[in-house]
């Protein structure tokens, strides 16, 4: 059997698994029933965002749940995020501004900010969302009822990312990509197995007794990945927590230039894959074969006339146009994902190096080992 019949076979494989995949990453929908009507603390923490409060704060005086609290963070801003919060929030009694304390030295700066917003709160479910994000106004109810069909008590998911540069363009998307390649969700969503296990700090909403019984953010203070970590604990104290599609109803700006991109990617990718270096080695592997050959064999396909060669590539294409068409981003970037597996890898590399020459990641000013 030729090499290229493998690769061939492999991008068919790909594409079905995907589309099956895909049926079990729920859809939250307006449509669904609410029953109960929980009281909510929507609670975000902000660290030199003063370009995002206005479009969070307009986004959040949209919203439509009757009983929710809303309690914004300033964590130690230097760009103003706290005058501008005070302006913008005005005299609406449904949000709450707090100053954050110090740092304790194990903590992760993120985590500490989210873990004193839970104690400021006073909701039977906390709704993390950073400042980079945007929701419709019915999100709360959308949420709360797929939690309630499903019998989830925590909810997390990936929105859509409206990027604004090429390098975020070529990453961010590949989130959605990753979890749909790499995660069984008819498991991860069906059971309280902890290894099959994805979420986004972006968006999590979480039933306060099951974030109180795992013992809250505390539980994961000195994580880098603190998203994916109080998943797993939710899991592993017996709770049942899915990952939805949110990207009709929650997308985010998440990353303003290219660098940002970059240091951002840098500072969660080793540490997401377990800081195994093994793993990197796997990961590049493996998308080299299943995205790069493929690429390849269409150069040479149209180098020499042999437009067989194109077919590998162009499944890959339907591949990637299949997510994307999901999750709301443009269908162009289908036709380069050569090149974003490419920067990929060279990230995953850039960012294992980091942690073996035991230097810190860098972030919004503070750094992390």
């Amino acid at each position: 059997m030729s090499f290229f019949f493998i690769v061939f076979i492999i991008t068919i494989v790909l594409n079905v698994w995907t589309i099956f995949n895909s049926f079990f990453l729920y859809p939250l929908s307006a449509n669904r029933k609410l029953g109960e009507t929980p009281s909510v603390s929507l609670l975000v923490p902000l660290r030199n965002e003063a370009d995002n409060v206005e479009g969070l704060i307009h986004s959040l005086r949209a919203l439509t749940y009757p009983d929710v609290e809303v309690i914004l963070l300033d964590d130690h801003s230097e760009d103003g995020t706290f005058e501008k919060l005070n302006e913008q929030v005005r005299d609406d009694g449904r949000f709450t501004i707090i100053q954050g304390k110090e740092l304790p030295e194990d903590w992760n700066g993120k985590v500490h900010a989210c873990h004193q917003l839970s104690q400021a709160a006073n909701g039977e479910y906390y709704l993390f969302l950073d400042a980079d994000a945007r929701v419709a106004p019915g999100i709360i109810q959308q949420t709360l009822a797929m939690m309630q069909e499903k019998k989830a008590s925590m909810l997390s998911g990936f929105p859509n990312y409206p990027n604004a540069n090429f390098l975020s363009h070529m990453l961010v998307p590949l989130q959605h990509m990753v979890v749909l390649l790499h995660l069984p969700l008819f498991v991860a969503n069906r059971t309280t197995k902890p290894m099959f296990t994805a979420a986004c700090g972006i968006f999590i909403m979480i039933d306060r007794k099951a974030y109180e019984a795992i013992g809250g953010h505390e539980s994961v203070k000195s994580s880098l990945v603190e998203d994916v970590h109080i998943a797993r604990e939710v899991k592993k104290h017996g709770y049942k927590m899915i990952l939805a599609n949110i990207t009709e109803s929650v997308l985010s700006y998440m990353y303003d230039s290219g660098k940002e991109t970059w240091e951002g990617f840098k500072k969660n990718v080793y540490t997401g894959i377990g800081r195994s270096a093994g793993m990197v080695v796997f990961l590049t592997i493996f998308y080299a074969v299943v995205f790069l050959t493929p690429a390849a064999f269409a150069i040479a396909g149209l180098v020499t006339g042999d437009y067989a060669l194109v077919l590998p590539y162009l499944l890959t294409v339907a591949f990637k146009m299949y997510v994307d068409a999901r999750t709301g981003h443009p269908l162009w970037l289908s036709f380069l994902l050569p090149v974003a597996v490419v920067l990929l890898i060279a990230i995953m590399v850039a960012s294992m190096f980091v942690h073996k020459r035991g230097e810190k990641y860098q972030w919004k000013g503070r750094f992390y080992q």
